[in-house]
Order: C-alpha cells, then sequence, then structure tokens
C-alpha cells in the first residue's frame, strides 16, 4: 500500500486551510441592536418583525451571514474602525453615516414618532399646540438617547431645543421607564415601540401617549454594509429585500 509524501499531505492540508478560510471570510457578521418590537431576545428566543425579515433577506440572497446583538453604540464603533464584511439592518440615513457605510435599497418605514410623557409633566405638555412650542420650553426635561438618531429633522430640533436634555446611552425601552419615573418630562418615541410596550410595562401605565403638530413623517430604514462589501453583494441584498417584500404581497 502507497502511502501519500509528506509533499501531497502539506498540499491537502493546505487546500483545506485555504477552504476554510475563504468560507470564513466571506461570511459576513450582521450586528443587530435591541429594539422590541423591530428586534429583541425573549426567553433566550430572537424575535422581532426586522429581525426575521432581515434573516430572510440574507437567505433568499444565498449570503453565508452570523447574526450577533451588539449595543448601537459598539456597531457604529466597528463601521468607524473599519470592520470587515460586517452589516447591520434597521439604520436611518443621515448625512455622517454616508461616509462610512453603504445602504441598501428601503428596509423598512417607519410611523411617525409620537410623545411618551410622564405622569408629573402631563399639563404642562399639554399647554402646547405643536412639537417646535413644546422644544421652547425652557422647564421640560427631553429623555433623548444616545448613540442613535432620531431623523434628520428630529436631530436639527433636538440639537436647537431649549428643553433640558437628559441624555443616555441606553435603550429606548430604559429611557421610557425612566419617563414614568418623572426623570424625564418626555421623549419621543417610535409608535410601533410604543404599541408594544404600552400593556408589557407596568412602569407606563401612569405614562401618557400625545401626538403634537409638527412631528416630522416617519422615515425609511435601511440595511448598512461596510465599504468592503462587494456591489454585487449588495445586490443580491437587495434582490434578497424586493423579493421579501413581494411574497408578503
Amino acid at each position: 500500500m502507497k502511502f501519500p509524501s509528506l509533499a501531497s499531505l502539506a498540499a491537502i492540508w493546505m487546500l483545506i486551510h485555504t477552504v476554510h478560510t475563504v468560507a470564513a471570510e466571506d461570511t459576513i457578521t450582521v450586528a443587530w441592536r435591541i429594539k422590541p418590537p423591530h428586534q429583541y431576545i425573549e426567553n433566550g428566543v430572537e424575535k422581532g418583525i426586522l429581525l426575521d425579515r432581515a434573516k430572510q433577506v440574507f437567505s433568499v440572497a444565498h449570503i453565508p451571514v452570523n447574526f450577533v446583538e451588539e449595543p448601537a453604540k459598539r456597531i457604529w464603533s466597528n463601521f468607524s474602525g473599519g470592520s470587515k464584511n460586517y452589516c447591520s439592518f434597521g439604520w436611518y440615513r443621515i448625512p455622517e453615516r454616508e461616509s462610512l457605510v453603504q445602504f441598501s435599497d428601503i428596509f423598512h418605514t417607519d410611523p411617525p414618532h409620537t410623545l411618551l410623557v410622564s405622569p408629573a409633566a402631563i399639563k404642562q405638555v399639554s399647554a402646547h399646540r405643536s412639537l417646535a412650542s413644546l422644544m421652547a420650553d425652557r422647564s421640560l426635561t427631553l429623555g433623548v438617547v444616545d448613540a442613535v438618531s432620531y431623523g434628520p429633522e428630529l436631530d436639527a430640533m433636538i440639537k436647537s431645543s431649549k428643553n433640558r436634555i437628559e441624555r443616555s446611552t441606553t435603550l429606548p425601552m430604559i429611557m421610557a421607564r425612566m419617563v414614568g419615573a418623572n426623570r424625564a418630562s418626555y421623549m419621543l418615541i417610535d409608535r410601533e415601540d410604543w404599541e408594544y410596550l404600552k400593556d408589557k410595562e407596568d412602569s407606563l401605565h401612569q405614562t401618557t401617549q400625545m401626538d403634537l403638530a409638527g412631528m416630522p413623517a416617519g422615515l425609511h430604514r435601511y440595511i448598512v454594509c461596510s465599504k468592503d462589501i462587494s456591489s454585487e453583494q449588495m445586490q443580491k441584498i437587495n434582490a434578497g429585500i424586493q423579493k421579501v417584500f413581494r411574497a408578503k404581497k
């Protein structure tokens, strides 16, 4: 019986190593932040309308991926640091992100934001008829979740607001609890987030959801990917988005 030579064994090992390396390099990491009902973990199970949609998109696109949950601040730090083969989903398209990532076709469209008002501030907030008037009130405190965007129009309004600003690098649901505990007079919250949270969080039962004139229209959300992701892969992602949308009609 003739055994393979050492040179042959070395060549076989190098071939196996190369195949595994290429496969690993081709796998895209898809990071997602906790944001129910869009994406979250419940009893150890990953759930959410956008998380499920993202998994469907990459599946029909036939792109190997590894989904990982990471805080929003870390996700954008990774993009800023030049992470390779890296994507995320559910993000607004704002100017400062253009240099960091590639944007897919529209992945989701939000309804307009709404207001969540603390029990202690409901009378003061109700005295205002517009969002601009509310944000000019120096006696109120606006709770703002850092490391995310509320969209270009609301980001600009927050920046110029005369309210006291209570910033926290926390989850929107935690900020909502802070409003419920009167640590902030009010917050801007995704309407879909509120619909999910209002019956699940006892701490929010004394808060009030309110709409005022001047709230910007809901924005589109996108899948974003690092600049090294090829145009062919982005085309597959966009084709996957369109296929998933067609299947839901």
